[in-house]
């Protein structure tokens, strides 16, 4: 197959695992076919690679337009930062800071909607505004968010990260990193059919930079290939993170400047 155009002009040119359908809403994505580009829009103040760019609703709303009309296949919205020692906010903040967002690029766009949230408050307020998938860093560690998931239909990934923001660099102790995340998001996706949500809605992300150091990081991307037996789409998102400057010597804002890209398909 051709190499995948992405965001920004950008190619890419990856091993992919023939048909892998990704149910989200009333949708279904084939990411086995290429490999998808999900633009990231971070609806914060405090957000490690765009510094608040997008914390105004109509600099959101207009970012999101604009990744869709470049390349991007999805788009994900967040409300919270979960960079290394951040703090966490309340739903209610959280759900003021999306909904505006969700609501208005449900109406502009085609792409599917992510919404980036730990939190099944925020998740069901912003199904019900238009999103059609939950990233959820914790992989449902809130005991209601499996729940919302299965009762709107929705994709789910399914992340690793051990702790907390405020902890997880602490917790990077691994005898075999690749096959202990590998086998906690086998369990987490246990977890979440168990509860109901089918198999073909759920994705994993082996979580670059939750919890992880840099060589930890590169091992996961060099050796992606052995999550495909979970048989579900692989997310990864490496863009703009701080081990990729520790390699390049770039400040963060050099390391993609028009923005952050995350990538989804069968592998990567």
């Amino acid at each position: 197959m051709p190499p995948v155009e992405a965001t920004g002009g950008s190619r890419y040119d990856g091993p992919m695992a023939g048909r892998m359908p990704w149910r989200v809403g009333e949708r279904e994505l084939d990411v086995g076919a290429r490999t998808h580009v999900m633009g990231v829009i971070n609806v914060t103040p405090d957000s490690f690679s765009d510094g608040g760019r997008f914390f105004d609703p109509e600099a959101a709303v207009s970012a999101g337009m604009r990744m869709v009309e470049e390349g991007g296949d999805l788009l994900d919205v967040g409300g919270e930062s979960t960079r290394p020692g951040s703090q966490p906010v309340t739903a209610e903040e959280e759900i003021d800071r999306v909904l505006p967002v969700i609501k208005r690029l449900a109406g502009e766009v085609d792409a599917p909607l992510s919404i980036d949230t730990r939190k099944h408050e925020v998740a069901a307020a912003a199904i019900d505004a238009g999103a059609t998938i939950v990233n959820d860093v914790s992989a449902g560690r809130d005991p209601e968010m499996f729940g919302v998931v299965r009762d709107g239909r929705a994709g789910m990934i399914l992340m690793h990260m051990r702790g907390e923001p405020t902890t997880m660099q602490q917790l990077t102790d691994y005898d075999d990193v690749v096959g202990e995340v590998r086998a906690y998001l086998a369990e987490r996706m246990a977890a979440a059919v168990e509860e109901g949500i089918e198999p073909n809605r759920l994705a994993v992300d082996p979580g670059l930079g939750f919890a992880k150091t840099a060589d930890q990081n590169f091992a996961l991307m060099r050796e992606i290939a052995a999550f495909m037996d979970l048989g579900r789409p692989v997310v990864v998102g490496p863009s703009r993170k701080s081990f990729i400057g520790k390699v390049v010597g770039t400040e963060v804002d050099q390391r993609w400047p028009d923005g952050e890209r995350t990538w989804c398909g069968s592998t990567t």
